[in-house]
């Protein structure tokens, strides 16, 4: 068995252990707005419920381990003292994972994300209207657990309304598990679907990607793709330029014959393909060619 001193490995070589070792774990998509208003939404997976009477939910915002900085959830709750947490099911997981690329402060998570943002009742923060439940929490305490990299900061909120999706329950009212399918997170690039067991996701680009706001609109409003389709598009550095989309419109046969038939129902079914396997700049390629 190895053993291990906490104290004599790198603080990202513990994280990675923790993370693999201590899961599934629930994930937090927490949506706070700062003192001007601007709102931010981003996951944790350090999260949990800990009390249901009082109802109380705790996540934590770790410092970064890289530059030791604090993340704009845990700033905004200090100063407004209000959060709303999202469940995360499988529909919005693409979506969810994209939000939690590092862009700059006063981005707007939600458009980069392409989830809709509508009014709580009892606190400031949006919920996220494709969550399938949502707490929207006062912030009772916030306890810093350490001042270096990775140290968390364990805020501890009260629920003061709760909002299900019908769509959700059973015909007793109750959660059903396979009708909700939430995901958990793993280590590394792994999360569990409650109903079906382990996948991948690619962590969001250390280069900010293009959000689901730069995806042109005959993509977002095509029946095609779903909100994780939109999230894996949002996931690039950037476009493939028109000499690539050329070079490979050339050398595929398949492409050549959707855009001889001018179909463009078809395109996007073989763009969707492409996408399914998760080879997200071929999948560019197809929508962006042209005749």
């Amino acid at each position: 068995m190895l053993t291990i001193d906490p104290k004599e490995l790198s603080p990202m070589k513990l994280q990675g252990y923790l993370q693999s070792a201590i899961a599934p774990r629930p994930i937090a998509f927490a949506s706070t707005i700062d003192k001007n208003g601007k709102p931010n939404l981003s996951p944790f997976s350090f999260f949990n419920i800990f009390s249901s009477n009082p109802p109380i939910l705790v996540f934590s915002p770790a410092r970064r381990v890289r530059n030791n900085t604090t993340k704009h959830t845990l700033i905004n709750c200090e100063e407004t003292r209000q959060v709303v947490i999202n469940v995360v099911n499988f529909d919005i997981v693409q979506q969810m994972s994209l939000s939690s690329t590092e862009y700059p402060d006063g981005v707007n998570e939600f458009a980069k994300s392409g989830l809709t943002p509508i009014p709580s009742e009892m606190v400031k923060p949006y919920r996220v209207a494709e969550s399938p439940v949502q707490f929207e929490c006062k912030v009772n305490q916030i306890i810093p657990l350490g001042t270096e990299g990775g140290a968390g900061n364990m805020i501890i909120c009260e629920v003061v309304k709760m909002h299900i999706n019908e769509a959700v329950l059973d015909s007793e009212g109750n959660i059903d598990p396979m009708k909700i399918d939430l995901v958990s997170r793993l280590g590394g690039n792994w999360y569990s679907r409650a109903n079906q067991g382990l996948f991948e996701v690619e962590k969001p680009l250390a280069t900010l990607g293009i959000g689901v706001d730069a995806i042109p609109e005959f993509v977002k409003e095509s029946p095609i793709f779903n909100g994780n389709d939109l999230g894996k598009l949002g996931n690039v550095e950037a476009l493939p330029t028109n000499e690539e989309i050329t070079i490979f419109v050339k050398q595929n046969f398949e492409v050549k014959g959707v855009l001889s038939a001018d179909d463009e129902f078809k395109k996007h079914q073989l763009a969707k393909e492409y996408l399914d396997k998760n080879e997200v700049l071929t999948a560019w390629k197809v929508l962006l060619a042209k005749q």
